[in-house]
């Protein structure tokens, strides 16, 4: 039976990733994302998990995937300028398929910015930080409880796809407390990796499966395959045929693009007979919320789509919305990085862009305000 609590949103993030089956952290501090280390610290050892403190965001991101590889649920925290230092071997997990979770707590950039302030800078990054083709999948929870939940979604996702799951906190959603209530374990939906169902000599460590997603063997169970950052056949050696290079790219893509439904993880608020929509994420739905509710006592069809799937960007989703909506109107703490994916779908002439990047976070009335004024009252 769960009980109610008051818990910090980093708090949150480190029993989500518990209850979820993480075994394994390395990391280094950096604020806001520093207490989801400093809790885990405490907490793995206790439940026969390793922490590990690394010299570095590089060799951190480099231990999570060996850990992983190794049959381990993997996780690693940590904030802008680290999230930039993890690139490389966040597209090296894409290619290889390594399931692990990235936790990014986003703060104001660029390079160092104003460490302790709020922001939802890092979107396209999350999308596109590393080079080359890949899909990928980003998260961004909107409340404590959120994420809690939405940590335990990212390392099933994780596992269920062989892929870096990205998610995405800012300061705001990190550094809440609020009174929450928690789902216990048994609860909880848990999702394993698909193990080989075939013999060592007979097992091929990137042969998909009908969903794209090949099987795992752990390192040290007897299952010896290579490992690679090249392009490479189902045997993971290194090929430099163009048909292997583009099923192999085509399929790191479809594979999640197939399960965008699943993937897809939204809330709607007065979204009924809403003609004017905002559109938020993060810490700043919280203040949309708001906004949306006193647009509603002055008499507006104010409604709010919060998206918790940032990638692959549910874009069915906001286009049937955008069908029965006179106005949308997006959000964001930083200079306007999901609203341009969001006009891929919808007219432009449909979309408002409000943007912060002063390291303060929305109040309601800066949401409401052009809510009004395009409510034309």
């Amino acid at each position: 039976m769960s009980r109610a609590r008051l818990m910090q949103g980093n708090q949150a993030c480190a029993e989500g990733a518990i209850a979820a089956g993480i075994s394994f952290f390395a990391g280094y501090p950096i604020t806001p994302s520093t207490e989801i280390a400093e809790i885990l610290a405490e907490q793995l050892p206790l439940i026969g998990g390793k922490f590990i403190q690394m010299e570095d965001e590089i060799a951190s991101m480099g231990a999570v995937c060996g850990a992983a590889l190794t049959g381990a649920k993997a996780i690693t925290a940590t904030s802008g300028p680290g999230f930039s230092l993890k690139q490389e071997l966040i597209g090296y997990a894409a290619m290889a398929e390594i399931p692990v979770v990235v936790v990014n707590v986003q703060r104001s950039g660029p390079s160092t910015g104003l460490p302790t302030a709020p922001s939802q800078g890092d979107v396209m990054q999350a999308r596109w930080g590393s080079h080359g083709d890949r899909g990928v999948i980003a998260l961004s929870p909107g409340s404590v409880r959120e994420a809690f939940e939405i940590t335990v979604k990212a390392v099933n996702f994780a596992e269920r796809f062989r892929v870096p799951v990205i998610l995405l906190l800012d300061e705001v959603i990190g550094h809440l407390r609020e009174r929450v209530e928690l789902p216990e374990v048994y609860e909880l939906e848990i999702i394993n990796r698909k193990q080989p169902e075939v013999t060592p000599d007979d097992y091929q460590a990137y042969l998909p499966g009908e969903d794209g997603v090949p099987a795992l063997a752990p390192f040290g169970t007897g299952y010896y395959y290579h490992v690679t950052g090249l392009v490479h056949n189902y045997s993971g050696q290194p090929s430099q045929s163009p048909s292997v290079a583009d099923e192999l790219i085509r399929r790191l893509h479809s594979k999640i693009e197939r399960a965008q439904d699943e993937i897809t993880l939204y809330s709607e608020l007065f979204m009924e007979d809403a003609e004017i929509v905002v559109i938020a994420y993060g810490g700043t739905a919280r203040a949309a919320v708001a906004a949306v509710k006193a647009a509603r006592k002055q008499g507006i069809k104010a409604g709010l789509l919060k998206l918790i799937t940032i990638w692959p960007f549910p874009g069915i989703l906001v286009q049937r919305v955008a069908q029965r909506t006179k106005k949308m109107i997006v959000p964001e703490m930083n200079y306007g990085q999901l609203v341009g994916e969001i006009e891929r779908y919808v007219m432009k002439e449909k979309v408002l862009s409000l943007t912060k990047v002063d390291g303060t976070f929305f109040s309601p009335d800066d949401i409401l305000q052009p809510i009004v004024a395009a409510g034309g009252r």
